[in-house]
């Protein structure tokens, strides 16, 4: 059966081999995991690992938007308008 992955040997990313040192029960958790997935331990710490990555990259990418963000949001906050605690309470 022809693999479905797209792409050439040229222009795909070299993976690398790594090796990780797991406690017992973390293993065994990979392991139950993997076989769950229909995976294996390697594809699965890889796609944990990258979601992390991903999701790292994008707080990041968020923090620094933020922090260019023009400090003066249209106005000064006048803190006379505020609600007091019983009406930010009140229900509705």
């Amino acid at each position: 059966m022809a693999s479905q992955r797209q792409g050439s040997c040229y222009t795909d990313p070299v993976l690398k081999n790594v090796t990780i040192t797991l406690d017992p029960e973390v293993a065994h958790w990979a392991r139950k995991k993997a076989v769950d997935e229909n995976t294996s331990v390697s594809k699965l710490v890889s796609r944990l690992l990258e979601k992390e990555m991903h999701a790292s990259d994008a707080y990041w990418r968020a923090y620094e938007e933020w922090k260019s963000l023009p400090r003066d949001l249209g106005g000064s906050i006048d803190a006379s308008q505020r609600f007091t605690r019983d009406e930010a309470h009140e229900r509705r």
